[in-house]
Order: structure tokens, then sequence, then C-alpha cells
């Protein structure tokens, strides 16, 4: 088991650069496997998901070499269509884009059902839909899903039921290489989306209106490889402009979109925190207490789910009484028992939580329920009066490189170790 021990009341201080985009990049590896060719990509975050990744493409046969810690040069022409191994592919959700990958390539697939974090059921009826639209008959069936077509898959017409930022990518996956044009409706729009599309294009496709509620992909017979850099992390920046509003300071955020940023940026400011933008950096200084604020979750451009647990850290020490409304997943409010257990007031009904902000937090022992939530608890920690011990920190290492580094160059008291487990450990994501 990782744990990392914090001791808290150390306010932020100096610089801190954002890695590139895990939401990005676990799409953009899998789509690898569609190139003919070889590919370069830079800016890949050196994180547990990415490794992951990288273990199943190699072991369908890509060439890997990493020209640098975040460079790396993969081959695909060697690629052959079989099935991740289910010990790797339960370990992460976004293994369900080898389905999309491996249809698009070989028109077959057959990969077991996806891991990852669990906050809630996230079905992937959209993917099957958007799949079974292009021509391909798809089964789930003890544990697995298998897709294959007859004669290859051709271009369809996708209306997406639900905004689904999983769904959309799998489909354009699926999608560059079938003959005809392929039209999603209903598309997440999501900077992550846009980024994997722009890969795709640097690699021979014709995708257009990625960022949009309509996606054109028009088929090419071959992606034929080039070079491409992924975008910077919108959560991880957001993750440590809360950091500042939690635990005070002055730490300017490098190697970020700012326009990425609109939706975090706005709310910290309303409620105190001092935010400059630069054209790729944004400065954050905690100036004066922060004030309650709503908050509800929505797709891009609207709040992220994935600063959901952050922004309640944040809430937690705010004057006032302030909520928030999950508008995505059920089940996102697991970690609330872990902050009641420092002291925050929080009080969760179905999709609401109230907070009523405290005026400091105590240090305790608390788990990382998921990634998020993990990186939620080192907020608080961070925050807190005297010592914080956060257990199952892996899922923390799912999203965010080297964080013991980064914040310990902000002035942060953290430290990270490897103990037995001493007891069966949860599943893992």
């Amino acid at each position: 088991m990782i744990r990392y021990t914090i001791q808290g009341g150390a306010p932020l201080n100096g610089t801190v650069t954002v890695s590139g985009a895990k939401n990005a990049a676990v799409a953009i590896l899998p789509a690898t496997v569609l190139v003919d060719g070889v590919c370069r990509i830079e800016n890949v975050p050196d994180i547990s998901d990415v490794r992951l990744l990288l273990k199943i493409i190699q072991n369908m046969g890509a060439g890997i070499r990493r020209l640098s810690p975040n460079t790396l040069e993969i081959d695909g022409r060697s690629v052959r269509c079989v099935p991740a191994p289910e010990e790797l592919a339960q370990k992460i959700r976004a293994s369900y884009y080898l389905i999309g990958a491996q249809l698009g390539r070989f028109g077959r697939a057959c990969v077991a059902l996806p891991g990852g974090c669990n906050f809630g059921p996230r079905p992937i009826d959209q993917h099957v839909k958007g799949f079974e639209a292009l021509g391909a008959s798809v089964e789930i069936d003890s544990g697995c899903v298998t897709a294959e077509t007859e004669d290859g898959l051709r271009g369809g017409h996708v209306y997406l039921d639900i905004v689904s930022v999983g769904a959309t990518m799998n489909i354009m996956l699926a999608a560059v290489l079938a003959p005809g044009l392929t039209v999603i409706e209903n598309c997440a729009k999501e900077p992550h989306i846009v980024d994997l599309a722009n890969f795709l294009n640097a690699m021979g496709a014709k995708v257009s209106g990625a960022g949009t509620d309509v996606i054109k992909v028009r088929g090419v017979s071959r992606l034929t490889g080039g070079s491409y850099s992924i975008i910077p992390d919108q959560i991880e920046a957001g993750t440590y402009m809360a950091a500042v509003a939690a635990a005070g300071g002055n730490v300017l955020v490098q190697n970020v979109i700012p326009k990425h940023m609109d939706c975090i940026t706005a709310k910290l400011r309303e409620m105190g925190l001092s935010i400059a933008e630069y054209e790729e950096s944004i400065r954050v200084e905690k100036t004066r207490p922060l004030k309650a604020a709503k908050v509800k979750t929505m797709p891009y451009p609207g709040f992220p789910t994935d600063m959901q647990p952050q922004i309640a850290v944040c809430m937690s020490l705010a004057k006032g009484t302030s909520m928030i409304t999950e508008g995505i997943y059920d089940a996102r409010y697991r970690y609330t028992a872990e902050l009641q257990r420092m002291g925050a007031n929080v009080d969760v009904s179905g999709k609401v939580a109230v907070i009523e902000g405290v005026k400091s937090l105590q240090g305790c022992k608390v788990k990382a329920y998921d990634l998020r939530a993990g990186a939620a608890m080192v907020l608080a920690g961070l925050a807190a009066e005297g010592e914080t011990i956060v257990e199952n920190a892996h899922y923390i290492e799912r999203g965010y490189e080297d964080i013991i580094g980064k914040l310990t160059a902000l002035g942060a008291k953290i430290t990270r170790s490897e103990v037995p487990d001493l007891e069966p450990a949860e599943k893992t994501g």
C-alpha cells in the first residue's frame, strides 16, 4: 500500500509545471494502434495509467522507445489484434478505448470490461450503440467485450442519448479508417476530445467539428504516423490552484491553456482567490479568507466533475454555506466521510452536498477512494492542523505525475512510503 504523510499548515509558494493531460493521453495511446507507422508523442504524463496502457499496446506488438521522461516513440506497424491482458485491462477505465482502436484497424476486438475508479455505474451502452451504427456486432459476456464485423466498418450516423466523453472518443477511434462519412451528434466537448481529434489528424485522419456537438469523420485508408504534443492537464492545474485556495500561498502554475481553465478559474475567483492569467500560465494567490459558493458539475465548458472533490475541500474552509450539485455521476461523494473525520461539516443528500465552512481541519488518517478523491485528501491534509496520513495513495498516482516532488518544491511537507497491506486491498483502478 502506498501512503502519503502530510504535515499541514505550510502555505504553498513558488512555481509548479503542469504535466500532459491524463484524460487525453489515455485515449491517444490506444489510438496509436490505428497507426501503420511511427508516432512521436511529446508531453506524455508519467503516471500509472499511462504505464499500464503502454504495457497493453506493447503486448499487442507495438514497438515503444522512451526518448525522454515525457516523450515516446511508438511504432504501430507490427501491432496485432490480440486480447488485452485481463489483469491489466481491469485496472484502468481507459482500456475501453482499445475496443474502438482494434475494431477500427482490424475489424474485430476483444477487451476485458474496464476497471478504474469506483464512483458509480459508468455503462458503455453508448459506445456499443456507436460501434453497431458503424456495422459491428457487439457482445458482452463473462466480463469481456467482443466486437466484430463481417465486411469491415463503414461510415454511419450516431446520435448519443447522453453526452458521453468516452463514447465520443471511442466512436471517433472506430470511425477514422471506416470508408465513408461518420456523423456523431450530441458529442461531448472536453479539451481532451479536441486533443484526440488533433492527434488523429496529425497522423493522417480527417476529423472535423471536435469541440462542438457534431463531429464528422471522413474515413481514410491508412494513418501513416507523425509527431504530436499532448495538451496540458486541466484537472492537474485546477488541483494545484485549489491547493493554494485551501492551504494559502502564492503559486505560478505554468504549462497551462488558460482558456481551458475558465470554468475552474471563475469559481475560485468567486470564492476570493486572486488569479492572474498569462499566455501559458496562471498565478494564484490567497490574500483573504474564502467565501462560500455554489457549484454544479456539468459537461465542458461547465465545472468539471473531476474537480468536485477538490472544490469541496476549499468549501469546507470557506465562510458560510456552500452547495455542490453533482450533475455527472451519482455516487461521487464517498470521500466526504473522510473529510468529516477531519472536522468538515458536510451533509450529503442524493446528488447534493451542503457544506458549512469550519475554521480549520484536523489531521488524521484517511483513505483515498478514487483518483480525484485522493487528491482532495492531499489538499485537506495540506490545509489541516497536524499530521494527515492518506492511505491507498496509488489511486492518486493514476493521474498525477510526481505530485510529491511538485508539492515539496512549493514548500509542502509531504512524504511517500510503501507499507505492507494489513487487510485485504480494495479493488484497484
